[in-house]
């Protein structure tokens, strides 16, 4: 029954979110346990390196990218723009 719930606390236990008690029995559990062990070496790997990855970088090339594969995949998109400032009108000014 205990080794039903530990294997439910690896997520959290990749992403350091257990107390520290909770964590230490976790640990503890693993030791008579190759295949929990194996899942909480693996998963907290895996979390951090997707912590330590840098965010993907979106540039204006990528977004006309994606317009072009939606357009020649039939996708009826409309990208909103805001209107550029020079064809604002300019008010006289008085005085």
């Amino acid at each position: 029954m205990k080794s039903e719930i530990y294997k439910k606390l690896v997520d959290l236990y990749a992403g350091n979110e257990l107390p520290a008690e909770l964590n230490d029995q976790l640990e503890m559990a693993a030791f008579n346990d190759p295949e929990l062990a194996h899942d909480m070496a693996t998963l907290r790997k895996t979390v951090d390196i997707l912590q330590r990855d840098s965010e993907p970088e979106f540039t204006e090339e990528s977004y006309q990218r994606i317009l072009l594969k939606m357009y020649s995949r039939g996708a009826a998109i409309q990208p909103v723009a805001p209107d550029p400032a020079h064809l604002q009108y300019s008010l006289p000014m008085q005085g």
